[in-house]
Order: structure tokens, then C-alpha cells, then sequence
């Protein structure tokens, strides 16, 4: 485990929360590993219903801590194909319990991807979400080449994973991956909410009528691994190397 997430079971729920705020949340490989374990450990828990991910009050978390990526990229002959975000993805993907995101404040990168894996989207009117890889000459992750354009269409995952817009929580909503926007500082208590509700369905209903829902394991880890492996060849490129250099002589600057 790590000082930076925080997990708790609160009844029938368990809610894991990224604790880094003078990061902004962040991700380190440490994270993603716990992250994973608290995921993973749920699945054959009768006892867990349903699961919260939440960074608190003012950001849900800006995304890899770069740093920290590039440093573990460059102890593993495979990085970044073998890291431990590649495995948190995994455990997204084969997750069977309910799974509600509370985001408030800023959800960069991998914070926008791995919504596309939850069931149940709250957004503060202060969210911000952007997926910048193409800004650092990278491609998408977390099979979002194939979840986002299946929630909002082409157009919308071309501007998003391509051009790299940012949308707001109301854009979120319109194109169909935020499901309620709510007041900054009040995800969470609106999250535990919707999980007390969930909670109090009859769990093998829910239980399958979401594995009917849900686009099957293996699509999503396909997809995965095949981004992962060109994620990885274009960690090599050119482009990617300028771009990295220039994102660390603007944070020096």
C-alpha cells in the first residue's frame, strides 16, 4: 500500500481515494499498484457491492506523474508495456462489481480513460477533462480507442483523443460518459448516494444485467495490450522525445 490511496469499506461499499493533492493526484507506479490490489481484492468479496473511485475535493488526479512513468519506464526493458498502470487497466477491465467515479476538479490522461470503465459518472461543475497523448506525440491508452467512440461517437473521440480538447463537466454530459453534475465538493456525498442505491438492488440482477451491459473482458484487453505495444514504440519516436523534453524545460521554467 501506499500513503498516497486511501481505501476504506464503508458497509457494503468500497471507496478508494488518490490522496497526493500537492500533485494533483498524480499516479505513481506505487498508486497504480494499490489501486489494482484494492480492485482486485474486491472481486471475490461477497461482502463489497459496489466500489467508489474519487480523488476528493479540488482534483480528481492530472494523470501519470511523468516523472516517475519515465523513471520506471527506464528500469524495464518492456515499459511501458509491462508497467502497473497497464495492470490497473486490467483490473478496470475485469472488474465485476458496480464502479462509480467522483470527479472534481482536473481528470487528465488515464483520470478521463479510465471513466469509460465505470458505471456511474459524477462530475463537479469545476471537472476538466482532457486526454493530451497526441500533445506528447503518444496514442491512447486503456482501451479508449474503442470505449470512446462506443459512448460518443467518432466525431466527439476524434476532438477528444486526437485533437485533444478539453470538455467540461456539461460537455461530459452531453456526450453521455457524466452521468449527474453536481456542486464542487460534493461528488463524494453524492457518489455514496448512488452507491447505497446500487447496494440495495438485488446483486446477482445487477451482477449480470451489468456483465450484459458491458463490452466483454477479452475486447477490452485486447485492445489494451495492442494500444500498450504502440504506446510503447512510440515512447521511442522522435516526436515523443521532443515533446517530453519540452514538457520538462516548461515545468523548470
Amino acid at each position: 500500500m501506499t500513503e498516497h490511496l486511501i481505501v476504506t469499506d464503508e458497509g457494503a461499499t468500497r471507496v478508494i481515494t488518490l490522496r497526493r493533492p500537492e500533485k494533483k493526484n498524480a499516479i505513481t507506479q506505487d498508486m497504480y499498484r494499490a489501486m489494482s490490489d484494492a480492485i482486485d481484492t474486491a472481486q471475490n468479496n461477497p461482502a463489497i457491492r459496489c466500489m467508489i473511485i474519487t480523488g476528493g475535493s479540488g482534483a480528481f488526479t492530472a494523470g501519470n506523474d511523468l516523472e516517475d512513468f519515465l523513471k520506471d519506464s527506464a528500469a524495464k526493458a518492456e515499459a511501458p508495456r509491462a508497467s502497473n498502470a497497464v495492470k490497473f487497466l486490467y483490473s478496470l477491465a475485469q472488474n465485476v462489481k458496480p464502479l462509480i467515479a467522483a470527479v472534481d476538479g482536473v481528470a487528465i490522461g488515464i483520470g478521463t480513460t479510465m471513466l469509460f470503465h465505470c458505471d456511474y459518472v459524477l462530475a463537479s461543475t469545476t471537472a476538466k477533462f482532457s486526454t493530451p497523448f497526441i500533445h506528447l506525440g503518444l496514442v491512447p491508452e486503456g482501451a479508449s480507442s474503442l470505449l470512446i467512440p462506443r459512448t460518443m461517437g467518432h466525431q466527439r473521440a476524434f476532438a477528444a483523443l486526437v485533437m485533444g480538447r478539453a470538455m467540461d463537466a456539461e460537455d461530459g454530459k452531453a456526450a453521455g460518459f457524466v452521468n449527474e453534475v453536481v456542486a464542487p465538493g460534493h461528488t463524494e456525498v453524492e457518489a455514496r448516494k448512488v452507491a447505497r442505491e446500487i447496494c440495495a438492488l438485488p446483486a446477482e440482477a445487477v451482477a449480470i444485467s451489468r456483465r450484459l451491459l458491458k463490452l466483454p473482458p477479452e475486447d477490452l484487453t485486447r485492445r489494451i495490450d495492442q494500444e500498450s505495444h504502440l504506446f510503447g514504440e512510440r515512447m521511442k519516436s522522435q516526436e515523443a522525445i521532443a515533446a517530453f523534453k519540452a514538457f520538462f524545460a516548461r515545468k523548470k521554467a
